[in-house]
Parts: structure tokens; sequence; C-alpha cells
């Protein structure tokens, strides 16, 4: 199974309205290399370490686990999680928590 990092790399740098160089040069790279080594991510022929898509996450907006994701649904609502405030998100939690709770005892 292909990794979904490289689409959904492209995807959050678009969406943040980065180009590939700007991205790069904003994560600190050389200017001359920052295009060509984002879109070797993008691409796939090369994965950012770990700490690197952290910083990547970071600059992008979104959460770190988002690249990481296999199940599209589950990625989106990371994204859309994380926009909430800490108050939010453990509401969201016990909610989520609560309906598991009430599928797991209907089984």
């Amino acid at each position: 199974m292909d990794t979904p990092t490289p689409a959904r790399l492209k995807a959050a740098r678009k969406a943040a309205g980065f180009t590939q160089q700007q991205l790069g040069i904003a994560l600190g790279m050389e200017p001359n290399t920052a295009s060509a080594r984002m879109n070797q991510y993008e691409k796939g022929k090369h994965s950012p370490d770990f700490l690197t898509m952290k910083r990547i996450a970071e600059k992008l907006n979104v959460p770190v686990a988002y690249f990481y994701c296999e199940e599209d649904t589950l990625a989106e609502l990371l994204c859309a999680i994380s926009k909430l405030s800490i108050e939010d998100q453990a509401e969201m939690l016990e909610e989520v928590q609560k309906r598991h709770t009430t599928v797991e005892q209907s089984k």
C-alpha cells in the first residue's frame, strides 16, 4: 500500500497557499534546492524524517498525524479537531468515548 504522505503533503501545502519553493525556504532549506526537495517529498521519491515532517505540519497548520493516517476520513477529522480549543477537543473526546461504549455494549 502506498503511503498517503506525498498526496497529503501536496494538498496541505496548496491549501496553505505555499509553493514548493516557499515552503522549503520557510523550513530553512537553501532557496536553490527547496523546490526540488519538496517536489521529491510530494512525489514520494524521498520521505522526510519525523522531525522534518513535524516542522512541515507546523508551517502548514495541520497535525503531523494527518500525514501518516491511512484513512482519509480520520485524517480529515484530525485536521478539524486540531483547530478546536483544548476544551472543545476534550468535550469531543468524551462524546466519542460515550458513543464507542454504546456501540460496544450493543454488540
